[in-house]
């Protein structure tokens, strides 16, 4: 049905400041998955699929906000949840991981990732999907593109690996969200992206993205100064 990545990564900032990016890429062969999987903020970030409970996001992201760990956030949530059976859950938040495959959610398949980008899928052809992703994005951190462009990639590597299984179902999605520490004069375009129902989700994803780019370093360059005076004036 579904499969995902999280991640976590430091970098800095063009006055040399540590901060920090969170972000979820999705792809389902169902409409509309951006509205209902993806959840960043500062904090961290959550991925919920299967049977989805959009509160458990919802809420998880107010828990780290609110200075709880990922693990105890999103533990509390699923405690409280009648249908944690049918959920699989995981995420990222500012010093751990957190994975949760409920035992109704089959066939179910994680693809761990280490302490900063764990991967997980349901209803998929074989256990070498989730890893894709994961693997693809590790590859890439070193690499100077926006952390969307590079989820992106990561799911396309899952796609290679066979992605969902129901190749009945021609509609399909796929999202990616971002959220970082950094104050920015405008909040990129392509850290918040969906495409809601298409046969190719992931290379229109991967399209809309690189316009987007193309759409911000311009807004950039065009109206430079307009925030810098807005930003001087704290407007």
């Amino acid at each position: 049905m579904t499969f995902s990545i999280c991640v976590r990564e430091r970098y800095e900032d063009e006055d040399g400041d540590e901060q920090t990016r969170y972000g979820v890429a999705v792809t389902t062969r169902l409409a509309g998955v951006g509205r209902l999987c993806p959840f960043a903020s500062e904090h961290g970030a959550v991925a919920t699929q299967s049977f989805v409970n959009v509160d458990l996001g919802k809420k998880g992201i107010e828990y780290l906000g609110d200075g709880l760990a990922v693990d105890d956030a999103l533990e509390a949530l699923l405690n409280a949840d009648e249908g944690r059976t049918q959920r699989q859950l995981h995420g990222v938040g500012s010093n751990g991981t957190f994975t949760f495959p409920g035992a109704e959610c089959n066939p179910r398949q994680g693809g761990g990732g280490g302490e900063s980008c764990p991967s997980a899928g349901n209803r998929l052809p074989g256990g070498a999907v989730p890893p894709a992703p994961a693997d693809t994005y590790r590859d890439s951190r070193d690499e100077d593109r926006p952390l969307a462009e590079r989820l992106a990639d990561a799911l396309a590597a899952g796609h290679a690996k066979g992605g969902d299984k129901r190749e009945e179902l021609r509609v399909q999605s796929a999202a990616v969200l971002v959220a970082r520490t950094e104050d920015r004069p405008i909040t990129p375009a392509y850290d918040n992206l969906r495409v809601d129902a298409t046969e190719t989700p992931i290379a229109d994803l991967e399209e809309t993205i690189e316009l987007a780019a193309e759409s911000y370093e311009q807004s950039l360059a065009r109206y430079e100064e307009d925030y810098a005076e807005d930003d001087e004036s704290g407007m």
